[in-house]
C-alpha cells in the first residue's frame, strides 16, 4: 500500500481520520503510523502547509512532531512516542476540509508524475540520512512561524521527502532536499537575529 501512495489519497485519508469536529495531532499520527515512513512525515507537513498552518502554534507543533518521529525512526523504533501535550493539540476540522478541497485539483495533477526514479535515495542508509534531514528541517518551522505562512516552505520540503520515500521517487526527494536548503537560507538571512 505504501508503494501506491499518492498525495491526493493521503489528503483524503487525512480528512477521513479527522472524524471529530476538533481532531488532534494524535488522531492524525495514529491513523497513519502503520502506513510506513513517508506518510508519517507527510501528514504533519500537510497540516503546516494547509490553512491549518495559519493557526498559531500549529506549525511549531507539527515541526516538533516530525522531529520526534524522525529521530525515533532513525534509531529504529517501530512506533513513535509523542508527549501528551503535543498529541492533544487540536484544530478545526472545517479549516482542514476547506484547505484539502482547495488544493485537491492541483494534487491530482501532481500525482501523475510520481514514479520510481533515482532509487539510491531509498537505500536504508540514505533513508536514515533523509529522515535526519527531515527532522532538522522540521525544526525550522518554529522560527519561520514568525513570518506569515513561511513555515509552508520547510513543510513542503518535508512533504516532498515524505512523498519520495513513499513512492520510491528520488526526484521528489531531491526537490525536498533543495527546499530544505532554501528554508535554511531563509532562516539565516531573513529573520532578525538577537542583538540586531
Amino acid at each position: 500500500m505504501v508503494g501506491t501512495l499518492n498525495l491526493t489519497g493521503v489528503m483524503d485519508e487525512l480528512l477521513d481520520s479527522a472524524s471529530d469536529n476538533k481532531p488532534s495531532i494524535k488522531d492524525m499520527v495514529e491513523a497513519f503510523e502503520n502506513r510506513g515512513y513517508g506518510p508519517l512525515l507527510l501528514v504533519p507537513s500537510l497540516l503546516a502547509i494547509l490553512p491549518t498552518g495559519a493557526i498559531p502554534g500549529i506549525p511549531s507543533a507539527c515541526g516538533i512532531t516530525i522531529f520526534l518521529i524522525t529521530i525515533q525512526l532513525v534509531i529504529g523504533k517501530d512506533h513513535p512516542w509523542l508527549p501528551a501535550k503535543l498529541k492533544n493539540i487540536e484544530f478545526e476540522r472545517e479549516t482542514l476540509k476547506k484547505g484539502v478541497e482547495k488544493v485537491k485539483p492541483y494534487t491530482q495533477k501532481i500525482d501523475k508524475i510520481f514514479k520510481p526514479r533515482l532509487e539510491f535515495f531509498i537505500h536504508p542508509v540514505a533513508k536514515r540520512f533523509i529522515a535526519l534531514i527531515c527532522g532538522l528541517t522540521a525544526l525550522l518551522f518554529i522560527p519561520l512561524e514568525l513570518l506569515p505562512f513561511a513555515a509552508a516552505l520547510p513543510a513542503s520540503a518535508v512533504g516532498f521527502m515524505g512523498i519520495g520515500l513513499s513512492t520510491k521517487d528520488g526526484v521528489m526527494t531531491s526537490i525536498g532536499l533543495t527546499l530544505a536548503l532554501v528554508s535554511l537560507w531563509l532562516v539565516l538571512t531573513q529573520l532578525p537575529m538577537p542583538g540586531n
